[in-house]
């Protein structure tokens, strides 16, 4: 029996995307035990940061990579059981990079029958031109293409932008900015965008890559290689990345750690005069 017919079991419910995305899904315990962590720590994270407040409509971004397939396929079966009331758009961004395969993507929606919008707009052309010979294209090409995907949002009448960022994301995110931006920061699960008019959201932010992984191998998605603008060496992403999983190596269970100390902060044994009034710690005087 397969998942899709265990399922179908299990919940009188209309065929639909669902169904049609689930159709050839493993049916073995460890596959359901997967699905089932990675769909209740992605109810979490809705839960923890109030991602369903107020929002009807999202865009979900989708690259072609396993975090953002996996990303579509656990939202659409939440929205499936009834536990995600808001309606779905997903969308490529077609950034114009040598040999990307422009069928893949709408061919796989219109298989298993997602609204999308497949957007083409050359960003490559402008990165390449801008950036330095030696220099990494990641900042420039993020901030294009995130404002596309914001314009893309505004057009479809959407409260939310959603991204496939996880765990891994935020924690190499955090090492980044404290290596060399010296600042604490990441990834937030929830951001609100600078105009103010829509929300960022992460529902993977507590999922591990590891896990995605193993997810999208399993639901065999038709995954886009991420090497098409071309590979580069020396990116601090890669090398937070080395440094992480060499930890987690050495300590298992560190990654989950360090997450919950991003949830942990406590500001007044840090540094930050701004998030904690230094000054105005006075110690008791004993009464005369």
């Amino acid at each position: 029996m397969s998942l899709n017919e265990t399922i179908a079991d299990e919940f009188d419910t209309e065929d639909g995307p669902f169904r049609a995305l689930y159709s050839d899904a493993p049916s073995s315990v460890s596959f359901q035990k997967l699905r089932k962590r990675l769909l209740r720590q992605v109810r979490q994270a809705m839960a923890d940061f109030s991602m369903l407040d107020g929002q009807k409509r999202w865009l979900v971004a989708l690259s072609g990579g396993k975090d953002s397939y996996g990303l579509l396929a656990i939202l659409l079966e939440l929205k499936w059981r009834g536990l995600l009331p808001v309606e779905l758009i997903a969308c490529n961004l077609d950034q114009g990079q040598p040999n990307f395969p422009k069928h893949v993507l709408p061919e796989y929606l219109t298989k298993i029958g997602v609204p999308h919008r497949i957007e083409y707009r050359d960003t490559y052309s402008i990165v390449t031109d801008k950036v330095p010979a030696g220099a990494t294209y990641c900042s420039l090409c993020s901030r294009l293409r995130r404002g596309h995907l914001y314009r893309i949002a505004r057009e479809e009448g959407c409260d939310a932008l959603v991204l496939g960022h996880h765990r891994e994301d935020i924690l190499e995110t955090f090492f980044m900015n404290l290596f060399h931006g010296g600042k604490l920061a990441t990834m937030p699960p929830k951001l609100l965008n600078d105009e103010g008019d829509l929300m960022v959201l992460r529902p993977l932010a507590y999922a591990a890559e590891d896990d995605l992984a193993r997810f999208a191998e399993a639901m065999a998605f038709p995954i886009i290689p991420c090497d098409l603008c071309g590979s580069q060496d020396g990116l601090q992403r890669n090398a937070m990345k080395a440094m992480i999983g060499e930890m987690e190596a050495r300590m298992p269970g560190r990654k989950d750690v360090m997450l919950r100390a991003l949830a942990n902060a406590n500001p007044s044994h840090l540094l930050d005069p701004k998030l904690f009034d230094f000054a105005g710690l006075v110690p008791r005087r004993p009464e005369a």
